[in-house]
């Protein structure tokens, strides 16, 4: 029988690698970027066409590598960093796993310029598919140049499943934010199709949180810091009231190295307690230094996930931490026991009650001259009469009982009753769910998902028949956002002005917003682009191979009422009416359940 086992080619072998290292054009930047770090550059800039797709550029006035490490920094295993085993546990660089360059290489085509300040010369290198194609002297400026053109070009099936352009811009911008957050004193910029999404000169920390994040985040940061014999803690927390309904602004570094930790971001979320709305996110930006015996980076093969000897004790650190800044700059509500209170008039036991009194001047007309000195006189125990004034309401209809008009409300235990003269039919429920009998039992309709449901279907009609009912603003709204969401906003304009949502390009991160759907429950331009951004940017990937389906459901959940709004019996009855007018009215277009019903037996057998 013949053997079985054999040895793989390294080409083979390299893109087995590149499974690990390189899963989409942001895991290319991340190791370039890392790269130009260790080789001390202090100028970076990173260009990129098509989301990374065709090219990703890497330009920096680092060290340089010479002729013999222009060509070996491509083999397998091939590192600058670890010489023994023992290196591996007092790491404080980048890159130094050696097959980065070596996967990159056999997924792609890959041209290297680079040369040292000490060579009069530089070096070329090509490689295709991890075979050298060419290698030779040419002239060029000292540091390295490194071009990764048509990724994945020889694995269809691995560049079939990257996402739009879009997409792959907001990874590659959260990578550029990593690395720039962990070197401000490094000026770096981001090139994308010919425009600078960012321009980073050398810079203090806040400065450079600032440049990445836009300016209104300036006023929100605290400063957090703290130094114990285990670690040296720094950076910036952000204030309760500027938390995001969406993940984005929470980083944690160690040594310089971006790391993903959720036991540690459990400890902020702690520390903010009763000050963040439900669903909320603080940003925070927080920086150890601790010695590299006392963790382990090489755990992940894209070394975002570090290994603490002690990590309890740097939760609890952490969370001290983040409690005395939050307390330091009065954020938390606190009680001051030497503030003087408001004095409290002594009443004897038997003192007789008096009503208060007020002066007044029932003969005062403001349209004649009012001598001075005119008398005053009190109401209060005595009551004088006042003669004419019927006269002033003589043209009035009686007014009408005020029992007969009054709308009856009824509250227990959180629960919310609407009556109108028709019919008392709906009830709320905590401004979240609406409550209706039914032969069965009690209905529990969710209002938020149940508008989803309505919006979502009116979009996808009115955008078949182009009959979506748009509000023109009077004054359009001029927004500034987040290079990543201004190409998100813009790469799909086209789509939301056929759900009544326009928006112009003004270039600069900037939007206008002109016009809104006339059934959207958000009227204010910025706050409904603030929930689409927030939902467009969590469900990328929804389960609709059509785009005007996902950007449907995207304007259908940032258009719709929101929970706690309180609702009218005829607001109730209409969601209730329009929802089982609903091809699909019991579950939203990505799949959450609507409508539940509490049998009358279940009922039945809790109250027994």
């Amino acid at each position: 029988m013949a053997d079985v086992i054999q040895l793989l080619p390294d080409s083979i072998a390299n893109q087995i690698a590149a499974g690990e290292v390189v899963q989409r054009p942001a895991s290319v930047v991340k190791e370039l970027l890392e790269n130009s770090i260790d080789a001390g550059a202090r100028n970076i800039t990173l260009i990129v066409r098509e989301g990374g797709k065709s090219l990703i550029q890497v330009i920096d006035d680092g060290i340089g590598m010479s002729e013999t490490d222009a060509r070996l920094c491509f083999e397998r295993h091939a590192t600058s960093k670890i010489r023994t085993a023992d290196d591996l546990f007092n790491i404080r660089t980048m890159g130094f796993r050696g097959e980065a360059l070596a996967s990159i290489a056999a997924v792609a085509e890959v041209e290297l310029k680079t040369r040292r300040t000490i060579d009069e010369v530089g070096t070329e290198v090509n490689i295709s598919a991890s075979e050298l194609v060419s290698q030779q002297p040419i002239a060029c400026q000292a540091g390295t140049q490194i071009s990764i053109k048509n990724l994945f070009f020889n694995v269809p099936a691995r560049r079939k499943f990257l996402k739009s352009d879009s997409v792959e811009l907001k990874h590659i911008i959260s990578e550029f934010q990593r690395v720039s957050l962990a070197y401000p004193e490094v000026a770096f910029t981001l090139n994308h199709n010919g425009n600078d999404l960012y321009k980073l000169p050398p810079s203090g920390l806040k400065q450079r949180i600032v440049g990445l994040f836009g300016k209104n985040i300036n006023q929100h940061l605290i400063d957090i810091s703290t130094q114990t014999s285990i670690v040296k803690l720094g950076g910036y927390i952000g204030k309760p009231e500027c938390a995001k309904k969406s993940a984005g602004e929470q980083f944690f570094f160690v040594n310089g190295r971006f790391m993903k930790n959720p036991f540690l971001h459990k400890a902020i979320m702690n520390a903010y307690d009763r000050l963040l709305p439900s669903g909320a996110y603080p940003s925070y930006f927080i920086y150890f230094d601790i010695d590299p015996q006392s963790i382990d980076v090489n755990i992940h093969p894209t070394k975002t996930e570090i290994k603490f000897e002690d990590e309890r004790m740097i939760w609890q650190i952490l969370h001290a931490a983040v409690r005395e800044s939050l307390g330091k700059f009065s954020v938390t509500p606190s009680i001051d026991f030497d503030t003087p209170g408001f004095d409290i008039p002594y009443l004897p036991k038997n003192a007789p009650i008096t009503f208060p009194s007020i002066d007044i001047d029932p003969t005062y007309n403001p349209f004649d001259e009012q001598p001075k000195g005119a008398p005053t006189h009190k109401s209060g125990g005595n009551k004088q009469s006042v003669t004419g004034w019927e006269q002033l309401f003589g043209d009035m209809p009686e007014e009408p009982n005020p029992v007969q008009t009054r709308i009856e409300t009824f509250e227990s235990e959180g629960m919310k009753a609407t009556t109108s003269d028709t019919s008392n039919r709906f009830y709320q429920l905590k401004g979240k769910y609406i409550l209706t009998n039914v032969k069965s039992g009690l209905m529990i309709i969710d209002q938020k998902r149940a508008h989803e449901r309505i919006l979502y279907e009116q979009y996808m009609a009115g955008m078949q028949s182009n009959t979506n009912i748009k509000q023109k603003e009077l004054f359009p709204k001029t927004i500034e956002l987040l290079p990543a969401d201004y190409e998100l906003l813009i790469s799909n304009a086209d789509e939301l002005a056929k759900f009544g949502m326009e928006i112009s390009n003004l270039n600069h991160n900037t939007i206008s917003v002109n016009s809104l759907p006339a059934s959207s429950s958000v009227t204010d331009p910025a706050k409904l682009i603030e929930n689409l951004l927030a939902i467009m940017n969590e469900n990328h990937a929804l389960p609709f191979s059509d785009a005007k389906h996902r950007i449907a459901l995207s304007m259908a959940k940032a258009s719709a009422i929101g929970y706690g709004k309180v609702l009218s019996n005829f607001e109730m009855q209409e969601i209730v009416d329009k929802l089982f007018a609903c091809s699909e009215p019991n579950i939203t277009p990505d799949g959450k359940k609507i409508i539940d019903i509490l049998e009358l037996d279940e009922i039945e057998r809790r109250l027994k």
